[in-house]
């Protein structure tokens, strides 16, 4: 019995090692697994579900595959790919979920989510993420043509690397007063979540009780999985071939 953890891949056709180290861990670990979640950021961008590049095939047959086997797989947007939709999911199997989504992970409670919404401190951003989730903007993004959608997306992505590059690490991590706050709201003990590329588990106390918050880490430099079994959990890392 096991269920598997996995987010901020940011797969791109630039990165074949990440590609093929994903590829890989689909096809060797996920076999009888009692679920795979992706918290966010799968890929590098998404401009929308009708992108049907030969990269985007490859990635989206790779989960057809392991949905068609049987192991059901979940979706939490990212703040990279927040505009996959409901194409994606049914051309893939994929259950796509709320931002915010309480399992029950082997008998305790633990909230999922991707990550962003904690970094509270970093104003810019939040700003930004209230815009671009702002749905009549999204209606407006979708009617431009491909090729339109992907210069804005281009020309975001660099914008976001240049300005991240000028911020104080700490604004871009979670603040521990949202986090405290954001599961005590969901009555929960258990945190998992990624987008702050820093994995680790914290102890914290929340209503006076114990508590973990567990992040996922990036596949920048090798692949990052977290392993959870009726047992407990465990972060491990992939080798890139």
């Amino acid at each position: 019995m096991t269920i598997l953890f996995i987010s901020d891949l940011h797969l791109s056709a630039e990165r074949t090692d990440i590609t093929d180290c994903f590829l890989t861990f689909m096809k060797e670990e996920t076999k009888g697994i009692d679920a795979l979640y992706v918290l966010g950021d799968l890929f590098e961008m998404w401009i929308g579900d009708d992108d049907n590049s030969p990269f985007h095939q490859q990635i989206k047959s790779a989960f057809k595959q392991l949905t068609d086997s049987g192991v059901p797989c979940y979706f939490i947007h990212g703040n990279r790919d927040f505009l996959v939709g409901k194409r994606f999911s049914l051309e893939t199997g994929v259950q796509l979920l709320p931002e915010h989504t309480v399992i029950d992970l082997y008998g305790k409670p633990t909230l999922l989510l991707h990550g962003d919404t904690l970094c509270t401190l970093d104003d810019d951003y939040q700003r930004y993420r209230k815009k671009v989730h702002n749905r009549f903007i999204q209606w407006l993004f979708f009617r431009l043509p491909l090729s339109y959608r992907q210069k804005i997306g281009n020309k975001l992505r660099s914008n976001s690397s240049m300005t991240n590059e000028a911020k104080q690490q700490d604004i871009m991590d979670v603040t521990p007063e949202e986090v405290e706050k954001v599961m005590a709201d969901y009555q929960v003990l258990a945190m998992i979540h990624g987008h702050t590329h820093r994995p680790d588990v914290h102890s914290l106390t929340v209503d006076s009780q114990p508590a973990l918050r567990t992040v996922l880490g990036d596949w920048y430099d090798h692949g990052s999985v977290l392993v959870c079994t009726p047992d407990g959990c465990q972060l491990e890392t992939r080798d890139f071939s």
